[in-house]
C-alpha cells in the first residue's frame, strides 16, 4: 500500500509497488495485519478518562469488594469529590447496590458519586446530596436506593462540576490515547445537558489529539432556527446521540410497554412522539443529523411514531437524506425495523451489551423475563432489512475494544441475532463512518482515494468465516481472495495493536 499526503494512492503487489514509488519510505510490517481504522460511534470521552484514571468499580465481584475499593480510594485520595463508576449489583451474591449509609461509612464526610455500569442511576453519599439544593423533590429521588432520572442528572452535574479544567483535559488525554491504542481513529462523543454539560463538549472539541472527534448534543429542539443556533453556539456536529427517550434496562429506567419482571415499574419516559416528531422535522429542515437514545419497547414505539409523523409531513426521501440515527435500539419489532430501514435511519448498536447482560441467566432475563429478553438486539434482522449498522461501545459502559465488539456481534447469545464477522467489521469501520455523515464510498476502506486511516495488528493467521447459523454467501477457499480477518472465536486471542495511523499521521505506536 502506498500513501501520499494522508491518502492511499496505490494498493497491489510488492514488486510493482516499489517500481511505481521508487523514492518512498518503505515500512516492512514483518507479517503484521493491516486493516482500516475503527470508528466508535458512541463514546463519553471525559467520563471514560475519569474511570480509567480513577475509581473503576467494574471489577468489583461483590458488594463488600465494592465498598472496600471505595474505602481504599478515599484513603489514598484525601481531597476532592470521589467519582466512581462501573458497579453492577446483578453480578454480586448480595444482589443489591450499596446504601447511602454504607458509602458514608466507607468515605466519611466525603462527596461520593458512584454511577451504575449503565450510567443511568447512581448511589451517592449524604455529603453530595447536601450539596445539591432541592434534590429530595427531584423526579427519580428515593431515599436509600440509587438515584434515577432528573435526580440522578442533577447529582451527576454537581459531581462532575467539581473537576478542574486540568483534570478534565487529563481525562480526555487518557481516553483518546486508549482509543488510539485500540486501533480507533475517530470517536463520536455523545454529550448532552444531562450528561456532561456544554462546557465539557466545547473543551473536548478544542482539545488537540490525533483521534478525530465528532460531537453529538442530546437536546430536543422544536424548530429549524433553534436547531441551527444550538449547533452554532456549541460547535457540535449534530443533535442526537444520547437525546434520551428513556433510560436503561439495568437501572429499571428503560421505558417498557409492560412492567419489569423484577420491579413494578414501566421505567422512565423523557420524550413523547410529538416531541420526537418536532425534533426530526426541525433537524431535517435545518440540514442537521438527528438521533435518539432508545432502549425500551415503549420508547421505540414513540420513536417510530415520531419519525412517521415527520415522514408524513416532509416525505421519506427528505427524512432519509439526513441519515438520522437511533442509539442502542435494543427492543425493536420486525415492523419497526422495516419502517426505520425505509426511512434511512441508522442504528448505532453496542454488541458488548448482549455479551455482558444477555443469555438465559443474564441481567436482561432477570429484568424482563426470558421471553422478552430473547428479543433484544436483533442485529441480523436489522441488517437483513437494510438498516445500516454502526458498531460501538458506549464507553465507559462497556470497554472501548472494537475487536471485542466485532466478536460479540458474531457470537450473539441469542441464536439467529448474530451477524457475520465480516458484516460486524464493516459496521465498526465503514458503517461507523457513514453513521457520522461520511458517505464518500471510500472512508473505512483501504483503496486508492481513501483516507490513510488504518491500524497495524499483531494477529494470528487470518480466516474467512460466516455467521454460524446463516447461509454461506462467499467462498472460504483462499483462492477466492475473499479478505480474511483474525480468528474471533470466543476463546481466540484478540489482535494487539502495533500502530494506528489517521490520515497518514501515526497517532499510536506500541
Amino acid at each position: 500500500m502506498a500513501v501520499s499526503d494522508g491518502t492511499v494512492v496505490w494498493v497491489g503487489l510488492d514488486k510493482p509497488g516499489r517500481a511505481l514509488h521508487p523514492d518512498a519510505e518503505i515500512i516492512d510490517l514483518d507479517g503484521a495485519f493491516v486493516a482500516p481504522g475503527f470508528v466508535d460511534p458512541h463514546v463519553h470521552v471525559t467520563a471514560l478518562g475519569v474511570q480509567l484514571m480513577g475509581l473503576d468499580l467494574a471489577q468489583a465481584r461483590s458488594l463488600q469488594e465494592c465498598l472496600d475499593t471505595v474505602r481504599e480510594f478515599a484513603s489514598a485520595h484525601p481531597d476532592g469529590v470521589i467519582l466512581g463508576a462501573g458497579w453492577d449489583e446483578t453480578t454480586w451474591a448480595e444482589g443489591r447496590p450499596p446504601t447511602r449509609e454504607e458509602i458514608d461509612a466507607a468515605a466519611p464526610g466525603r462527596q461520593v458519586y458512584l454511577a451504575r455500569v449503565d450510567a443511568h442511576s447512581a448511589v451517592v453519599s449524604t455529603a453530595l446530596l447536601d450539596a445539591v439544593p432541592g434534590i429530595a423533590e427531584a423526579r427519580g429521588f428515593t431515599g436509600g436506593v440509587p438515584l434515577r432520572g432528573d435526580a440522578h442528572h442533577r447529582v451527576r452535574e454537581a459531581a462532575l462540576g467539581a473537576l478542574t479544567r486540568a483534570q478534565r483535559d487529563a481525562a480526555r488525554q487518557v481516553a483518546l490515547d486508549a482509543a488510539a491504542a485500540n486501533g480507533v481513529v475517530a470517536v463520536h462523543e455523545c454529550a448532552g445537558p444531562e450528561i456532561s454539560g456544554a462546557d465539557d463538549v466545547r473543551e473536548l472539541l478544542e482539545y488537540a489529539h490525533g483521534v478525530e472527534v465528532r460531537a453529538y448534543w442530546g437536546q430536543a429542539v422544536r424548530g429549524a432556527d433553534q436547531a441551527r443556533t444550538l449547533v452554532e453556539e456549541l460547535g457540535v456536529h449534530a443533535l442526537g446521540g444520547d437525546l434520551f427517550v428513556d433510560g436503561a434496562i439495568g437501572s429499571h429506567t428503560a421505558w417498557l410497554r409492560e412492567p419489569y419482571a423484577d420491579r413494578d415499574t414501566t421505567g422512565t419516559s423523557y420524550l413523547d412522539a410529538e416531541a420526537i416528531a418536532a425534533h426530526v422535522l426541525a433537524c431535517t429542515e435545518a440540514g442537521i443529523q438527528a438521533g435518539f437514545h432508545v432502549i425500551g419497547d415503549a420508547a421505540m414505539d414513540a420513536v417510530v411514531a415520531g419519525f412517521e409523523r415527520a415522514v408524513g409531513e416532509l416525505g421519506g426521501p427528505a427524512v432519509a437524506s439526513r441519515g438520522h440515527r437511533v442509539e442502542h435500539a435494543e427492543m425493536i419489532t420486525p415492523d419497526q425495523i422495516a419502517k426505520l430501514a425505509a426511512w434511512g435511519v441508522i442504528a448505532s448498536v453496542q454488541p458488548g451489551f448482549d455479551a455482558a447482560w444477555g443469555g438465559s441467566a443474564g441481567m436482561y432475563a432477570t429484568r424482563l423475563g426470558a421471553e422478552r429478553a430473547a428479543t433484544l438486539n436483533p442485529f441480523a434482522a436489522m441488517a437483513a432489512a437494510g438498516i445500516s449498522l454502526a458498531i460501538g461501545s458506549d464507553a465507559p459502559v462497556t470497554a472501548l475494544n472494537p475487536w471485542g465488539a466485532v466478536r460479540d456481534a458474531a457470537h450473539h447469545r441469542t441464536p439467529g441475532h448474530q451477524i457475520s464477522p465480516r458484516a460486524a467489521f464493516a459496521a465498526a469501520t465503514r458503517g461507523a463512518w457513514r453513521a457520522g455523515g461520511v458517505r464518500d464510498g471510500v472512508a473505512g476502506t483501504l483503496v486508492p482515494g481513501a483516507p490513510a486511516s488504518y491500524a497495524i495488528w499483531d494477529a494470528q493467521e487470518l480466516v474467512v468465516a460466516a455467521a454460524a447459523d446463516t447461509v454461506q454467501r462467499w467462498s472460504t477457499d483462499p483462492r477466492s481472495r475473499v479478505p480474511g480477518l483474525p480468528p474471533l472465536a470466543p476463546d481466540a486471542t484478540l489482535p494487539r495493536c502495533l500502530r494506528t495511523v489517521h490520515r497518514g499521521v501515526t497517532i499510536h505506536e506500541a
